[in-house]
């Protein structure tokens, strides 16, 4: 059950009302652009990217003298051809736009084609002579481990003696799991069009969550200052952190060529080229061993969580470090030691992902309150509260952050009634004792997700705000809008200071050239750093306004009201569009900027201390499903979530939020599988092999409330709090609901073995195992 639409005696549109996304109607008509409709340019060339074929390798020989003779093609662009540094990281500078001596996955940029038609450019590829001096290749996160391979150095968080209370503790259980990539699959691949101007500008229509890193990134590939290049994004076909850092390699390519040869040129990947040359979510091994008393209390944990991040280090710092900062959840350890390896191997460089690391450190405490119950023989959800933050004490972070506004007690005790959690589970047992081969099992998550970029200085938003003499107004800002909503959020922040309809509010798309140096818009902070900067543009505005009809109507500043479409001034009443027409007569400016960076967080990288986070986001979710114990297949059925989004500026754009969060999260741990052969090729690089969720896996039954009580304790933009990430860590439920289900088959005196994502394979062997033990056991038993 939804939560019913807010209604409130202001103006339509404005925020915390239930508004439609501003490009809805236009994708469902098909009319909302995207980068490959805008209409083709005169003398446009099409690009094609060669590949390495091999994961490790030293390169021989690179002969495209017959590419270059192919029919159709006008340029080919090899690394000696790169007017400045051949390099589109984001960070370390280790991401070559094309291979130079050594290739180290398979999908490496070796060189680009440009030709007049794409099929062209594709043909004379194939007509590169390449010779190959194979390298041993690191696969596996185990293989990088046991060569010392990493793009970083290991990193540890530590709080008291974890090993002294571990080995001091009634209880002790170690869990091994592995945790299983996963890709983007934004329905809009990674595109780039380039456009020639004056004195060497070039004009970049890019796919991208980072307009800002993009036009830094070609300006230095191609040796141009960063004014002579301008990015502009309107709209992405998603995002969900994949484009990030890594379009800038194709709209470098895209670039370059047209530099080179002064004609427009637009590089598209389909979609197994894009799969095969982008990077993942990060795939982890985890390792975790707690000790515990007979309530489940947990006096000592230990976390080691080795992640393979792939060639270079690209997020990788960050994207670990948040995993270490989730590995608590919502649960205090006195006693924990939390160590971070960043492996180095011969595979895609893993990226940005929806959770950004969040989701893989928090899987480890959630797998391990189930475990613990089982081991005790309790309900899960009673080992959860015992563990939990507390309001007063047991409330500081194992990296020193005092957790200030904790509501997670309270949506699990509400979820937990609303769900009818403890009769469903009575049921599910019920039914398991004699149905022989379909099992269900049940699970209740929670979720505590930080706010903020950990990188601090990326913490930060402008905005452009024009008001034309009719009334109309126009809003620009660093954020993009790749389907999350963020535009009409905005639209809405800006009609509610101006107390406009939001009909008269424009915002246009994102481009360097309107507000410069942005933030990606990532980390779940788009509407709450890109609203400041729109509300303190829009303030300004509002400020000149008030103190030009005071003066104008001799009056007290104070005697000034910004009403519907309306202000009062004294006793005299005047239309927003006649008073903006009467201050642009008296020469009032009706522009202004707007900035804002994020207050009270810092945080000391070296030490793993401080306040990376400004708030906390909360949420819980309870999962039914159901396994076939012949099969292994599995289904999620039934799905109620409760979830904090403070005073929400857009429910109906927050509930969507939630649903589609979970069903990725869905998908991440119970279907969508990457799998590498022993030589580093990824096989899974199509829909006919890759299996993202379908309708048909939508829970027939999907409960999704928002938290009423909710409210942000810090001063977000109008006590909102943000709801981009947090709800796809919900399907963490569904996961540990399958475990659930295999236990059962144990009588539940026995934890499952299970990696995710929980494939049939994946249940089937686990079903396997627990078999085998608890007959062992049985047999051990009768000895005895």
């Amino acid at each position: 059950m939804r939560n019913p639409p807010l209604s409130r005696n202001i103006i339509r549109g404005a925020v915390h009302a239930p508004r439609h996304h501003d490009s809805a109607a236009k994708q469902v008509t098909g009319e909302a652009l995207y980068i490959d409709d805008i209409p083709e340019p005169k003398d446009l060339l099409h690009l094609y990217i060669a590949q390495s074929e091999k994961a490790h390798a030293r390169i021989l020989k690179l002969d495209v003298s017959a590419v270059r003779q192919a029919p159709g093609v006008v340029a080919v662009m090899t690394a000696e051809d790169v007017p400045g540094v051949n390099d589109a990281s984001p960070i370390a500078g280790d991401d070559p736009v094309f291979a130079e001596d050594i290739v180290e996955y398979a999908g490496q940029s070796l060189f680009a084609v440009a030709a007049e038609t794409i099929d062209q450019a594709r043909a004379a590829a194939k007509l590169a002579v390449i010779d190959y001096e194979e390298l041993p290749a690191i696969v596996t996160v185990e293989q990088a481990m046991a060569e010392k391979s990493f793009v970083l150095p290991t990193r540890e968080i530590r709080r008291g003696d974890a090993t002294a209370a571990i080995k001091a503790a009634k209880h002790r259980l170690t869990q091994r799991f592995d945790i299983g990539g996963q890709d983007h699959f934004y329905l809009e691949g990674h595109v780039a069009l380039t456009l020639p101007g004056e004195d060497e500008d070039i004009f970049v229509y890019s796919s991208t969550q980072h307009p800002t890193e993009v036009q830094h990134n070609v300006a230095k590939f191609l040796d141009l200052p960063d004014h002579a290049v301008t990015v502009e994004v309107r709209r992405m076909g998603g995002g969900f952190g994949g484009k990030e850092t890594q379009g800038a390699w194709f709209a470098a390519i895209a670039g370059l060529t047209t530099k080179l040869t002064g004609r427009p040129a637009k590089l598209r990947l389909d979609r197994d080229d894009d799969m095969i040359m982008t990077g993942k979510r990060h795939d982890f091994v985890v390792t975790v061993e707690m000790g515990f008393d007979d309530k489940g209390r947990v006096s000592g944990a230990e976390f080691i969580f080795a992640s393979r991040c792939g060639r270079s280090v690209d997020l990788s710092g960050s994207i670990n470090d948040r995993a270490m900062f989730h590995a608590d959840n919502c649960y205090y350890f006195e006693n924990v030691t939390i160590i971070s390896h960043r492996c180095k191997t011969h595979t895609v460089s893993n990226t940005a992902f929806r959770g950004f690391g969040g989701p893989q450190g928090m899987l480890a405490p959630e797998r391990m309150m189930d475990a613990i119950a089982c081991y005790l023989g309790k309900d899960p959800i009673d080992v959860r509260k015992i563990n939990l933050y507390g309001k007063k004490t047991r409330n500081v972070t194992p990296y020193q952050m005092t957790v200030e506004d904790n509501v997670a007690p309270e949506i699990i005790a509400e979820l937990e009634k609303s769900s009818d959690y403890a009769a469903r589970r009575r049921a599910i047992r019920t039914f398991n004792e004699t149905s022989p081969y379909l099992k269900k099992g049940i699970a209740l998550t929670p979720v505590k997700f930080g706010i903020s970029f950990t990188a601090t200085h990326l913490n930060q938003a402008g905005a452009l705000l024009h008001v034309y003499t009719d009334g109309s107004v126009m809003i620009n800002h660093g954020g993009t809008e790749m389907g999350q909503g963020l535009y009409i959020k905005v639209a809405q922040v800006v009609a509610e200071v101006l107390q406009i309809d939001i009909e008269r509010v424009k915002i246009t798309a994102t481009r360097t050239d309107k507000v410069p140096n942005t933030s990606a818009t990532a980390a779940s902070s788009g509407a709450d750093i890109n609203g400041k900067a729109a509300e303190a543009a829009a303030l300004e505005i509002k400020e000149r306004l008030s103190r030009f009809a005071a003066e104008y109507y001799g009056a007290k500043l104070s005697d000034v009201t910004f009403l519907p479409n309306r202000i009062r001034v004294g006793n005299q009443v005047i239309s927003f569009r006649d008073l903006v027409q009467m201050a642009y007569m008296s020469r009032i400016s009706l522009s202004a900027t707007g900035y804002y960076r994020t207050p009270k967080i810092h945080y000391d990288a070296e030490t793993f201390s401080g306040r990376p986070f400004y708030y906390f986001a909360y949420g819980a979710a309870v999962s039914e499903v159901v396994i076939d114990t012949l099969t292994g297949e599995n289904k999620v059925v039934a799905v109620d979530i409760l979830h904090d989004t403070g005073k929400s500026l857009n429910p109906a754009v927050d509930l969507g939020q939630i649903e589609g969060g979970y069903i990725q999260g869905m998908g991440w741990l119970t279907t969508e599988e990457l799998y590498y052969d022993d030589k580093g090729i990824l096989k899974t690089h199509a829909p006919s092999t890759y299996k993202i969720p379908a309708c048909s896996d939508r829970p027939a039954k999907f409960n999704m409330k928002i938290f009423e009580r909710g409210e942000n304790v810090e001063e977000t933009i109008f006590r909102s709090k943000a709801v981009g990430e947090p709800p796809l860590m919900l399907a963490i439920s569904a996961f540990n609901a399958i475990a659930d289900a295999i236990s059962s088959i144990a009588d539940y005196r026995l934890y499952p073995e299970l990696d995710a994502p929980a494939t049939p394979e994946k249940v089937l062997m686990a079903i396997q195992k627990i078999s085998e033990t608890a007959r062992s056991n049985k047999l051990t038993e009768a000895a005895q």
